[in-house]
């Protein structure tokens, strides 16, 4: 007897493309094989958005600065951001993605949760799956994490990157976790990777022998988080089919920011890959105001909001200056921007009144 789709154990993926930006740029450019590459920061004052794996050799990374880059890799070759170009591909991987399953919750143009519950395959044969047609469609690879919740996925498909998969089945997750440094916990960053090396944890395994009371007064709220998520517990569903309130990007830094002036520089790109993002796939939206968003290096939130009606570059650099003076000294280890729409019933009340 088959099991109902309510007694069915959950079977989330975490499908991530490899390189994305950079991987399409080799496969349209074939010379490029072999040769550091990265994507972004072409001007030589910008950051990158990414790199390939010849470049990471070298200790580049994603948000590095261009001029740094270069000096860790005198041969790296630099190439402009193609939004247009990555998003139709980043299509035509969503609608192969979409022959398995409608409970799709795209993260970004190049990952994305799959709950695959409902199907009869094991988890690992569909991203076996998905991953062949992905390459063999579109000349890219993808590697995937295969597990009972979003947490734990995410966690796997950078297990065996690139062009690979990793699964974790239920019974599994104690073993899994025991050991599994804190560094790869999602949230956790340098500072507080130094903070709970300092309290005798350096693993999930000894994180667990601690209380959630004695997490959430080294770390506040967060620890709640610390709490649930060493343990492999993770209730989020995976959203999908839902107007979307808001759109924006965010980066977490792997060296925190101390100067304004660094944050300026790393606002950049992502305010240009929002406005990218809204003229290719929102552009019928109304906006309804810019959000800036920064998180300090305590994990504290703030965001500083203004209405507008559109994507404003110079509004959004004031907001990050009033988001930023809030703490007071404390340096950032998030940065967002974002806009927030209005109701689609909202506008059409408005409409209708002329």
């Amino acid at each position: 007897m088959s099991e109902s789709p309510q007694t069915r154990p959950r079977k989330i993926l975490h499908i991530d493309m490899d390189c994305f930006y950079a991987a399409i740029e080799m496969r349209e450019r074939p010379e490029l094989a072999g040769k550091p590459v990265a994507v972004g920061g072409s001007s030589g004052r910008g950051v990158l958005t990414t790199c390939n794996y010849e470049a990471r050799k070298y200790g580049c990374r994603s948000a590095m600065p261009a001029f740094k880059a270069r000096a860790l890799c005198p041969q790296l070759i630099l190439l402009p951001v193609r939004f247009d170009l990555y998003r139709q591909e980043s299509h035509r991987i969503r609608e192969i993605l979409a022959r398995y399953t409608d409970r799709i919750e795209p993260l970004s143009l190049d990952e994305a949760y799959l709950d695959v519950s409902h199907l009869d395959s094991e988890g690992g044969s569909v991203a076996w799956d998905i991953r062949g047609h992905i390459r063999s469609e579109t000349g890219l690879t993808a590697s995937a994490g295969i597990a009972p919740n979003k947490f734990l996925a995410k966690i796997a498909s950078d297990w065996n990157k690139p062009d690979g998969q990793h699964e974790i089945r239920e019974e599994e997750i104690d073993a899994f976790l025991a050991d599994l440094p804190v560094e790869k916990i999602w949230g956790v960053g340098k500072r507080t990777a130094q903070r709970l090396h300092e309290a005798g944890i350096t693993t999930c395994g000894a994180m667990r022998e601690r209380s959630e009371m004695e997490l959430v007064r080294r770390f506040g709220k967060f620890g709640s988080s610390l709490y649930r998520l060493c343990r492999g517990i993770d209730e989020r569903s995976v959203e999908s089919h839902r107007e979307r309130k808001s759109l924006g990007n965010e980066r977490t830094f792997r060296e925190n920011l101390v100067a304004i002036e660094e944050g300026c520089r790393q606002l950049d790109p992502l305010i240009t890959e929002l406005s990218e993002d809204y003229a290719a796939r929102h552009g019928d939206r109304v906006i309804r105001e810019c959000v800036v968003k920064v998180k300090f290096e305590d994990f504290q939130v703030t965001t500083a909001q203004r209405a507008s009606g559109v994507i404003d570059a110079g509004l959004m650099l004031e907001l990050l200056a009033e988001a930023w003076l809030r703490g007071e000294g404390k340096s950032v280890r998030l940065l967002g921007v974002a806009v927030r729409f209005r109701d689609t019933e909202e506008v059409a009340e408005q409409l209708e009144m002329f």
